[in-house]
């Protein structure tokens, strides 16, 4: 069994790579984001906690981050192991996660702001069928509309360059600390993320089976 956490700035490419991991390995891709997303769509009690915390201003604290994870683990459905993917976010956070479960490895995408702000800058949402697209990866056939439904293409909100700058900034003030308590528990897998995606996840893979030799 396998037990992954993949960490790199938003626009690393961390999904994309996972995804490729769970379809080689067999494992379970756990999104933290998606299910935030699960939660918001099936308008859950969570949801509306969650909303009033933000519309107030405020972060979502982590105990409700933690409880999801926690949660999400305990269904056992990863007979192959699971990579986890959007947690921790902090050391507060990766202190949790290492006093109740263990890990193989964390896998980190190194990726420059100058490029992250690149790739994040060229993403685009389907404002119809919500199909991702990204300019530089994955253009659509027809300039701003969707392959899928026809429908128009557009940059999500948050996606300018104060946002991203303050993302950034987030990710380096306190997520960057919660690997380095990592490091000093378990292998860190750090890989190119400037590459094309076929290349970093076969950097991914021959390095993650040098730990297993």
């Amino acid at each position: 069994m396998n037990k992954y956490i993949i960490m790199g700035v938003q626009g690393s490419g961390k999904g994309t790579q996972a995804n490729l991991l769970k379809a080689a390995l067999g494992l379970v891709h756990i999104s933290v984001g998606d299910i935030f997303r699960w939660h918001m769509q099936n308008r859950t009690k969570l949801a509306s906690r969650v909303k009033r915390i933000v519309s107030s201003g405020g972060l979502v604290p982590n105990d409700i981050v933690n409880q999801l994870v926690q949660e999400r683990l305990g269904q056992h459905d990863w007979n192959f192991g699971f990579i986890l993917d959007g947690f921790p976010r902090d050391t507060a956070q990766a202190q949790f996660y290492l006093e109740n479960y263990d890990v193989d490895a964390v896998i980190y995408i190194d990726v420059p702001d100058e490029v992250v702000m690149k790739r994040v800058l060229a993403r685009r949402l389907c404002s119809k069928c919500g199909a991702d697209y990204n300019l530089i990866f994955h253009p659509p056939t027809v300039a701003d509309t969707c392959d899928t439904c026809g429908g128009k293409l557009a940059a999500r909100p948050d996606d300018n360059p104060q946002a991203i700058a303050e993302r950034l900034s987030e990710y380096h003030g306190k997520t960057e600390p919660a690997l380095a308590l990592f490091e000093k528990r378990t292998q860190i897998v750090r890989v190119d993320g400037q590459q094309a995606p076929d290349a970093v996840q076969k950097q991914i893979r021959e390095r993650l089976a040098s730990i297993k030799a």
